[in-house]
């Protein structure tokens, strides 16, 4: 007699073309940060034709899908907004006419992340199939504006909703290994002020884009000083734009700012990181630059603005956590071999799930990130079910696991 994780890849198998036309459809239906209407549609379509129990959109514009009613609630999680196309002379193919070629779906958003989006329905089709859902209440969710802003989808859920998972599963690439954190980010804007003058005579002001300048060459020292760990690796900072102000192109301009891009490993804050800056901006000679988080308020496909500060915090999944074994488990049962236990190098809505709210995440998704916002990105077939097959036996692991 077969046992479940047997029966789960095989069942997966049989339904790898039915996810990969899924995936195309998504691909073809272009949805950048804060225009995912069109997109949310299809894959409610999708839910309700493989038999989900419910099925709702939340005031942000996410997708909910539950399958089961138990006691104890799991969530696997798919952003499904996508960054632009770039240069599309870079593209061998229309990126938002998805083709099935080489064992491949090429398109816009086929690994960051609609694969995952893909996986994940069909994984609640199988986890309803094989009665795996008596126990918990599992929760699929197609996620909004993760591009723009990190986890502010999850904000609005866990704040709003009072959805609160004893697990999230998030779904991004990872070529098939087990993820448990990533280093956190955090915008900074550092403005300082000048004097302006006739640019005929610029000794008559002061120019704040050379005070900017100094800043900027103090960041790149910090940069060096920053400290690292043994797992995440080091944080990081950049300067990504300069901009300044003056009454004319023939003035000194009287204000300056810099945009900064910190990348925050473990033990590093939003108050360390700012002050930080402070000290820099202080050695270039212009302790009164005034530094400051930008705060994000694009308003949602559905008209809703929710401010969040543009801080969000590292994470990492403790390696004797359960749920990390139960994961760890359900890979050598459904593969056959090790699982390799990584970090993500990007950012993931597990900032706000498990950086601010601490509930448990880890993560495990079709695709290599290195093809993540790359031209001609494209995510492997046999990911599709690989994935899909991992999440259903995650879930049949859990159910055979009281906690």
């Amino acid at each position: 007699m077969k046992n479940i994780y047997t029966n789960i890849s095989e069942r997966s198998i049989e339904l790898q073309d039915q996810i990969a036309d899924f995936l195309m459809k998504l691909v073809g239906t272009p949805s950048f940060s804060c225009k995912e209407k069109e997109v949310i549609a299809v894959i409610q379509n999708e839910m309700q034709s493989v038999g989900f129990d419910e099925i709702r959109i939340d005031g942000l514009g996410s997708v909910i899908g539950r399958i089961g009613s138990g006691s104890r609630l799991i969530a696997f999680d798919a952003h499904i907004d996508t960054v632009y196309a770039g240069d599309m002379e870079l593209w061998d193919s229309d990126p938002f006419k998805p083709v099935l070629k080489d064992g491949r779906v090429w398109g816009r958003g086929s690994v960051d992340q609609k694969g995952g989006m893909a996986a994940l329905v069909y994984a609640g089709k199988m986890i309803k199939e094989l009665g795996l859902n008596d126990q918990f209440t599992i929760l699929m969710t197609g996620t909004v504006m993760e591009e723009d802003c990190d986890g502010l989808c999850w904000q609005y859920l866990i704040r709003e909703e009072n959805l609160k998972p004893e697990l999230v599963v998030i779904t991004e690439p990872t070529n098939l290994n087990i993820h448990r954190g990533q280093r956190g980010r955090m915008e900074m804007e550092v403005a300082v002020k000048g004097v302006s003058s006739h640019g005929s005579a610029p000794e008559r002001g002061e120019n704040a884009i050379y005070k900017a300048s100094k800043v900027a060459l103090e960041i790149e020292k910090l940069h060096e000083r920053l400290k690292s760990d043994s797992f995440l690796g080091k944080g990081s900072i950049a300067v990504t734009e300069i901009k300044s102000q003056s009454p004319s192109l023939c003035a000194v301009p009287d204000g300056a700012s810099i945009h900064l891009d910190r990348r925050l490993t473990l033990g590093e804050t939003r108050q360390s990181a700012v002050e930080e800056v402070q000290d820099a901006a202080a050695k270039a000679g212009c302790p009164e630059a005034q530094v400051t988080v930008p705060v994000y308020t694009q308003e949602s496909y559905t008209g809703i603005t929710y401010p969040a500060d543009q801080f969000f915090p590292p994470w990492v999944l403790d390696q004797d956590s359960v749920y990390l074994k139960h994961a760890a488990s359900a890979y050598r049962k459904t593969f056959a071999k090790e699982p390799v236990i990584d970090k993500w190098t990007f950012s993931t809505n597990g900032v706000a799930i498990a950086g601010m709210f601490g509930i448990p995440c880890l993560g495990m998704g079709p695709g290599d990130e290195i093809l993540a916002h790359a031209p001609n990105e494209s995510c492997p077939v046999e990911h599709l079910s690989s994935a899909a097959a991992f999440y259903v036996a995650l879930v049949a692991e859990m159910n055979s696991h009281e906690e």
